[in-house]
């Protein structure tokens, strides 16, 4: 049987220390069933690829995301996001992956037909290229399409777009953004629930 394609990999964070920039609006309570919420979300959306994997930054995340039936690194000492995409990105390559979705946790409007339409269009880029999902208004990145798995390094973080762009084009890859309102709103601060709200509404 031959490997799976495209696995897409889950950064899924301690639902506890998860949202810390949301306490001016939630409570501890509040914030810990969100990220539980939306890592749910995640890893049912992810299930548009051909494997899940979901890296884990603690063992209830982990519970929930076998769960989910999702393959599961646990994170000996998280570290944030790039060491976990990292992690993620080994198992993954080791296994056969001949491109990964690094697919963030943070998303509370994606949809399993969201990342079917991303990866559609990261099959159309083809190989070498990155396809990179915008945040809203922040400079991020809420999913990155690498193929092969190590065409590029990983830059999350402030201003990880223009990053990951100054990257690939140094390295003379093609990188294109892939737009999806569904993929840019991510909950890290309060306007961001007002967003969602807007949106539900």
């Amino acid at each position: 049987m031959s490997a799976p394609l495209v696995w897409v990999v889950v950064l899924v964070k301690d639902f506890d220390q998860a949202k810390q920039r949301l306490r001016p609006a939630l409570d501890p309570g509040q914030r810990r069933e969100l990220a539980r919420q939306n890592a749910r979300l995640a890893l049912a959306a992810a299930r548009a690829g051909d494997r899940v994997l979901a890296v884990c930054g603690s063992q209830e995340a982990a519970d929930l995301a076998r769960l989910a039936g999702a393959d599961v690194l646990l994170e000996a000492n998280p570290a944030g996001q790039n060491p976990a995409a990292r992690l993620g990105i080994a198992h993954a390559t080791a296994q056969g992956a001949r491109s990964v979705l690094l697919l963030s946790s943070d998303l509370p409007l994606v949809s399993r037909r969201t990342i079917a339409t991303m990866l559609s269009a990261a099959r159309r880029l083809g190989s070498p290229a990155v396809l990179a999902a915008p945040a809203t208004g922040r400079g991020g990145t809420n999913a990155l399409h690498l193929s092969p798995p190590d065409v590029i390094d990983l830059h999350f973080g402030d201003d990880s777009l223009g990053a990951f762009e100054r990257d690939a084009a140094a390295r003379g890859v093609r990188l294109a953004r892939h737009e999806s309102p569904r993929l840019a709103l991510d909950l890290d601060e309060p306007a961001d629930l007002e967003e969602l709200r807007r949106l539900a509404g």
